[in-house]
C-alpha cells in the first residue's frame, strides 16, 4: 500500500491524500490551495497520476480546502463517485458553485482593470465546472461500512468541525486507517463534541493548532467589549468568516448580546451569496447540531440576509455604524473584500478575527501588523484596529488532538500529522510520543510513504 500526500502537508491547505493498494486508488479531500504564491500556484499543476484512474473521492467536509480542487479533478478525466455525508454533499455544491464564480469574477476583473501578469487572465474553473461536479456526489450515513472500491471499505464518525464533517476509517489490505479530517471542539458553542476512534493501525491527523492552546477566556464577553467600543465611536465591525457552522457561531453569541442587551441595535448583516441556503442546509440538519429549532429561527430574525451584491454595494456605502459578517473567513476572497477596500483604512472600523489564518493569507498578514494590504490589485493602508478572538475558533487544540487518540486499543502503528504549519505539527509530534509512545511522522508534501 502506497500514501502520497499530494496537499494538506506542511500547509492546512489543499488537503489531498491518495491511498494506492492493489488496482485501487482512492483520494482522500480533494482541497484548494491557498495562502502564499507558491502554494496557490500548485492548484494548476495536474496530479501525479491520472485523474480517471483515482476510483473514488472521499471528503472529510465541505470547507474549499478539502473540496475545492474538485472541479479541476473531474475536468481532467475522474469519474467516479465522491463520498460523504450529507450535509457535506449539500455544503460542498454551494461552496465550489461560489468559488466558481469568485474565480470567473477576479479573472474578468483582472482583464478589465489590466492588473494580471498574464496576457488574458482564465479562471482556475467556471460555474459551469462546479456544476458538473455534482451528479458524482454519493451519501454516506455516520457509522455505516461501505464499500467503495475492489476491497476497500468507508465509514463516517462524527468530527464536530462543522456542519457534516466526518473522520473517515478505511479498511483494505487487513489494515485499517483512520482520517481526522478538522477536528472540533469538546465545548463548541454548536457543534456536538467529535467521535473518538477506538481501534486504527495507521492515523492521519490533522495538525492545525498543534503548537496552540485555546484560551480559557469567555469569548462572548470579548465579543461584546469589541463590538461596543467600535460601535459606541461610530464605526463598523467587519467579521471575517467561512460560511459554514463559524458565521452560525457568530450569529448565535450575538443573538444572546442582543438579548441581553449587552450589544446595541445596530444593523447586523450575514453577506455571501450562500447566506440563505446555508442558514436553510442548518434548518435541515438538526441532528447535527445543538440549537433547536425554535432558537435557531429567533436567531436568524435578528439578521439582515445580503444574497444579491446590489444589497452588498448599498450596506458598502452606508455610514451608519454595523456589523458584518462576510466570507472569506481567511480574507482571501469573497464580499468581504468589498468592505475591506471601504473600511480597512478607517481608524474607527475594527476587522474581528475568529478562525484561523494560513500562512501567507491576507488575514495571517494583518494579525501579523500589516500597515498595507493589496486588495484586487491596489495597496490600502491599514489604519482599522485588528482584534482576534481565539476561543471561537472550529478547530480543536493541542489538548483536544491529544486527546482524541485517547481510545485507540491496542495503539496505532504509526500516527501522520498532515494539514499543518511544520512548527504545529513538530511540536504536536513531541506531545503525541510522550504521552503514547507511539511512532510519530511529518509527512512532507509530494511524498510518497509505503505501508
Amino acid at each position: 500500500m502506497k500514501i502520497q500526500f499530494l496537499g494538506g502537508a506542511g500547509t492546512v491547505t489543499g488537503s489531498k491524500t491518495l491511498i494506492e493498494s492493489g488496482e485501487s486508488r482512492i483520494l482522500v479531500d480533494c482541497g484548494l490551495f491557498q495562502g502564499i504564491k507558491p502554494l496557490r500556484e500548485l492548484n494548476w499543476e495536474p496530479l501525479s497520476v491520472l485523474p480517471s484512474s483515482i476510483d473514488a473521492v472521499v471528503l472529510t467536509h465541505g470547507h474549499l480546502d478539502h473540496c475545492g480542487w474538485l472541479p479541476r479533478l473531474v475536468t481532467q478525466g475522474f469519474t467516479g463517485k465522491i463520498y460523504c455525508s450529507a450535509p457535506t454533499a449539500a455544503i460542498a455544491k454551494l461552496i465550489l458553485l461560489d468559488s466558481g464564480k469568485i474565480q470567473e469574477e477576479d479573472a474578468n476583473r483582472a482583464n478589465e482593470e489590466h492588473y494580471s501578469k498574464h496576457e488574458l487572465a482564465k479562471p482556475l474553473y467556471t460555474v459551469a465546472d462546479a456544476e458538473a461536479v455534482f451528479k458524482q456526489f454519493t451519501v454516506v450515513p455516520l457509522h455505516k461500512e461501505l464499500s467503495i472500491a475492489a476491497n476497500v471499505t468507508v465509514m463516517l464518525s462524527n468530527a464536530g468541525h462543522i456542519l457534516g464533517a466526518c473522520s473517515l476509517v478505511l479498511r483494505l489490505e487487513e489494515k485499517t486507517l483512520v482520517f481526522s479530517g478538522d477536528i472540533g471542539r469538546n465545548n463548541d458553542v454548536l457543534m456536538y463534541a467529535p467521535d473518538r476512534p477506538d481501534q486504527a493501525d495507521y492515523v492521519f491527523l490533522e495538525s492545525t493548532y498543534g503548537n496552540r492552546l485555546h484560551p480559557q477566556t469567555d469569548p462572548k464577553t470579548e465579543l461584546e467589549t469589541c463590538l461596543n467600543a467600535t460601535l459606541e465611536n461610530g464605526g463598523t465591525v467587519i467579521i471575517p468568516s467561512f460560511a459554514v457552522e463559524r458565521a452560525q457561531t457568530i450569529m448565535y453569541l450575538l443573538w444572546q448580546l442582543r438579548k441581553e442587551n449587552k450589544i446595541p441595535n445596530v444593523p447586523y448583516v450575514i453577506d455571501t451569496p450562500m447566506g440563505v441556503s446555508m442558514l436553510d442546509l442548518f434548518a435541515q440538519n438538526q441532528a447535527w447540531h445543538k440549537l433547536s429549532p425554535e432558537d435557531y429561527h429567533d436567531m436568524c430574525a435578528q439578521f439582515t440576509i445580503n444574497a444579491d451584491f446590489e444589497d452588498t454595494i448599498a450596506t458598502v456605502y452606508n455610514k451608519t455604524p454595523k456589523v458584518i459578517i462576510a466570507a472569506s473567513g481567511m480574507l482571501t476572497g469573497g464580499r468581504v473584500l468589498r468592505y475591506l477596500e471601504n473600511y480597512i483604512s478607517k481608524p474607527e472600523t475594527t476587522v474581528l478575527l475568529i478562525g484561523y489564518q494560513a500562512e501567507g493569507t491576507r488575514g495571517r498578514k494583518l494579525l501579523e501588523g500589516a500597515t498595507e494590504i493589496k486588495l484586487r490589485g491596489r495597496y490600502y493602508d491599514v489604519l482599522a484596529r485588528v482584534i482576534e478572538i481565539q476561543g471561537l475558533s472550529a478547530h480543536g487544540d493541542q489538548t483536544d488532538l491529544v486527546n482524541w487518540l485517547a481510545n485507540l486499543s491496542p495503539k496505532p502503528k504509526e500516527v501522520f500529522l498532515v494539514h499543518g504549519e511544520n512548527q504545529a505539527a513538530d511540536e504536536l509530534r513531541i506531545k503525541i510520543q510522550e504521552k503514547y509512545g507511539v511512532a510519530v511522522r511529518i509527512p512532507l508534501l509530494g511524498q510518497t510513504i509505503d505501508l
